[in-house]
């Protein structure tokens, strides 16, 4: 009699073929990605292990970026609760398992063995500060560990780091740039000075912004770089030239409210057009005292604090599962006002990662090579409850996901949205394809 033979297939030839099969549903509107977190439409497939799938969160739970780090680490608690109550991830539930990275990149590398070595790690998630995320990326691809970052930096995109390492949650800082510079340049003024901190993420703002500002025949007419852990800026605004028509800034850390007020001590009433990132107020309440010049300037925002007169059902399921008001603070304490422009990243991604594992039939680390070809797949990401920041398109080669971004107005202490991009406007040649890297 003859036997019947079975052909196994490795997991890197599972995401092959599942690869062809999620490139024919990128075609129909990227449905997989869009229906994760919505429970019962999409059919799990049986799992082999009942174990948690362990997610090591890379939290700045100190350092200049403990504010953020706060935020990250309730809208990542808020979305693996939801995905758990709609199932988990191939039927498997979520486990979140912490770390502190100081937002500090040495002890970051430390926290990413530390995920793959001592915790078990299925993925590491959740880095924001961009120097951080450089000093991590190369352990995560030594290791061969997935690493899921909400940074922003172009550092991803820009092909520095490795096929490990991917941003899928969040855009960056060049298509934010590229997207703003018209506006600035159309309604607000020509010649602008720049401010920004200095370190990967500023240094990005400083020469995408004036790269994208010049083509459009802007000038920048200076470049002051301030140290992240600077607590006093009085001292840097006499270097504003006398001609600037608008002062572009985007600070972080814990001084930020120090030096929008500086700013407003320094200049008086007669003050340049203001343009900022929000960066420079995350966290902080609009209507404090002392931000009153900021009346009438703008600012970007990666998703608008403010829920508006008509938010989407989306917008307003992520709010209250994040446990946020329509005003962007907590429903507990309406002083405690949250990173609304970046935290949003982690609740997409998580998504991401869950659409993924699920079209790799994830079961194991064995499977982490099917995982991230499964995610470079990926193209059309629809708004919806996984992604309520609006829908985005994902471009598999270089890691990085495109989407809307929003300007925003001061006017009585709170802002209203002004301006959105179209999704177009924030594209950019690719610079790398980490495609054809080896895992």
């Amino acid at each position: 009699m003859a036997r019947k033979t079975t052909q196994i297939q490795t997991p890197a030839a599972r995401a092959r073929s599942r690869r062809s099969v999620l490139k024919g549903l990128a075609a129909t509107g990227g449905a997989l990605a869009g229906a994760q977190a919505l429970p019962g439409l999409v059919p799990y497939i049986q799992a082999q292990s009942s174990a948690p799938i362990k997610i090591g969160f890379q939290v700045h739970r100190t350092g200049i970026g403990a504010a953020y780090g706060r935020w990250y680490d309730r809208t990542t608690t808020a979305a693996a609760r939801v995905i758990n109550e709609a199932g988990g991830i191939n039927g498997r539930p979520i486990e979140i398992i912490t770390e502190d990275d100081g937002t500090d990149p040495k002890r970051g590398a430390e926290v990413v063995e530390k995920f793959a070595t001592l915790h078990g790690c299925d993925i590491a998630f959740g880095t924001l500060f961009s120097h951080v995320v450089i000093g991590s990326s190369p352990r995560a691809g030594e290791l061969k560990i997935p690493y899921f970052v909400v940074s922003e930096g172009h550092h991803v995109a820009s092909g520095m780091l490795n096929r490990y390492t991917l941003q899928p949650g969040i855009t960056d800082v060049k298509s934010q740039v590229q997207a703003m510079a018209p506006f600035v340049h159309d309604n607000l003024g020509r010649k602008v000075t720049m401010i920004f901190p200095d370190f990967a993420f500023g240094h990005d703002h400083r020469d995408y912004f004036s790269a994208a500002l010049e083509k459009l025949g802007g000038e920048v007419v200076a470049k002051i770089a301030i140290p992240p852990t600077e607590s006093s800026f009085t001292r840097y605004f006499p270097k504003i030239p006398r001609d600037t028509e608008v002062i572009y800034h985007v600070m972080v850390g814990p001084a930020v409210l120090t030096f929008v007020k500086e700013l407003g001590e320094f200049f008086g009433s007669s003050r340049p057009e203001l343009f900022g990132f929000i960066d420079s107020l995350e966290a902080v309440d609009i209507a404090t005292p002392g931000l009153e010049f900021l009346e009438g300037s703008y600012f970007w925002e990666g998703n608008p604090r403010y829920a508006g007169a008509n938010p989407s059902e989306h917008d307003s399921f992520y709010r209250a599962q994040v446990g946020v008001d329509a005003d962007g603070a907590s429903l507990d304490d309406p002083k405690d006002v949250s990173t609304y422009a970046h935290m949003w990243g982690c609740w997409e991604t998580l998504h991401v990662v869950k659409a993924g594992m699920e079209a790799a039939g994830y079961q194991g680390i064995g499977d982490r090579a099917a995982l991230i070809e499964a995610v470079e797949a990926m193209t059309d990401l629809p708004h919806g409850r996984a992604h309520p920041q609006g829908a985005k398109l994902f471009n598999g080669k270089t890691h990085q996901v495109f989407g809307h971004q929003y300007i925003s107005k001061v006017g009585g202490g709170r802002m209203t949205l002004a301006h959105t991009t179209s999704i177009e406007d924030t594209f950019y040649p690719d610079e790398v394809d980490y495609t054809t890297q080896p895992f």
